[in-house]
């Protein structure tokens, strides 16, 4: 349960992640202005994600081949390449916003997953639900306070910051 949800879901959602900054800068600009601009694209991510996070949906992955299918498309396209076309075009606020949002989602589930008196997923044992949430509070804290680092700290790399090496080129 841990590789599916912590591993396989979140390197599906980087496959679109990268995909999306293959592309150049234009192509990115005109299709999120054809989609409709950043919103849309958000909650596009936000929806999708929230699904595959449902034990129901874990199981029918496992299960189904059509609901794996569905998990190896719409992870990447749903959930990866939506977030970097809208990530430029975010105010602080809607970056916050994403990482509030995600990190709560994933501190919530993981707490749910502890304290399920049942399993969840038919598909694993308790022990390995436990151990799965576990595994998911740990890294909502560890993002927590690397976010929360980033933003007092600051000086970092950032979506429109400059690259080190002088070329001026931005990294979005």
């Amino acid at each position: 349960m841990s590789s599916h949800m912590l591993v396989q879901m979140p390197l599906l959602a980087v496959i679109g992640i990268v995909a999306c900054r293959m592309l150049p800068v234009r192509l990115q600009d005109s299709i999120l202005v054809k989609v409709g601009g950043s919103v849309p694209c958000v909650m596009v991510a936000l929806f999708a994600s929230s699904y595959w996070m449902l034990p129901r949906a874990l199981d029918a992955a496992l299960n189904d081949p059509l609901a794996e299918l569905a998990k190896f498309l719409s992870l990447p396209l749903l959930v990866g390449f939506p977030l970097v076309l809208a990530w430029r075009r975010l105010t602080l606020i809607g970056r916050g916003f994403v990482w509030t949002n995600f990190i709560s989602m994933l501190a919530v589930l993981g707490w749910l997953y502890i304290v399920a008196p049942v399993r969840v997923c038919n598909s694993y044992l308790v022990n390995d639900q436990e151990s799965a949430g576990w595994y998911m509070v740990i890294i909502s804290v560890l993002i927590f306070l690397w976010w929360l680092g980033t933003l007092m700290v600051g000086g970092g790399m950032g979506p429109d910051k400059h690259d080190s090496s002088g070329s001026g080129t931005t990294l979005a």
